[in-house]
């Protein structure tokens, strides 16, 4: 967003610059609804790959369609939420600001619940033991290492290595 002008948008889109000016105000307004169209989506996806199958297999599914995500795009388009917190610049008056950050913060809650539910689930059916809330945010946590992993070397065989050993590592040793 950083390298991104409301001109460079408004060129890009067809449309006038003052147009996105009155629609939304700033070039932040509009990225955050973009965000949150994009967060939606995301969502649904991941509530669909984390409903069915055994804790294993949600979790490969979860870390699948993670790594999948951000290698999208030619050029790969990374995370858009790791690499809006990477912006982040509270009070600077460049960057992004509080809103984002409350927008970031808010999918990875949202997608911490749903790995999260995922456990509880596991743990019902025998499938783990340790405790779902700290599982849940270890996984959310390690998709973020992946996401800057993925740009600083775009080497998705290491990326599914991380993910299978993470998964070996959180179903095989209870947390506390």
């Amino acid at each position: 967003m950083r390298g991104t002008s409301l001109a460079d948008i408004a060129r890009d889109a067809g449309v006038q610059r003052g147009s996105l000016y009155n629609a939304y105000g700033s070039k932040e307004a509009l990225f955050l609804v973009a965000y949150e169209r994009y967060a939606n989506e995301y969502l649904v996806t991941l509530q669909n790959v984390l409903a069915t199958g055994t804790l294993r297999e949600r979790l490969v599914s979860f870390f699948d369609t993670t790594i999948e995500n951000f290698r999208s795009g030619s050029p790969p388009r990374g995370c858009p939420t790791t690499r809006g917190l990477m912006e982040l610049a509270p009070g600077t008056g460049e960057g992004l600001g509080d809103d984002a950050r409350h927008a970031f913060a808010h999918l990875l809650d949202r997608i911490t619940a749903l790995v999260e539910q995922a456990f509880v689930e596991g743990q019902k059916l025998g499938e783990f033991s340790g405790t779902p809330a700290t599982a849940a945010l270890h996984i959310v946590t390690v998709t973020r290492g992946l996401a800057v992993l993925e740009r600083a070397f775009n080497d998705e065989p290491q990326l599914r290595k991380i993910a299978a050993h993470t998964i070996d590592l959180v179903l095989t040793t209870p947390t506390r």
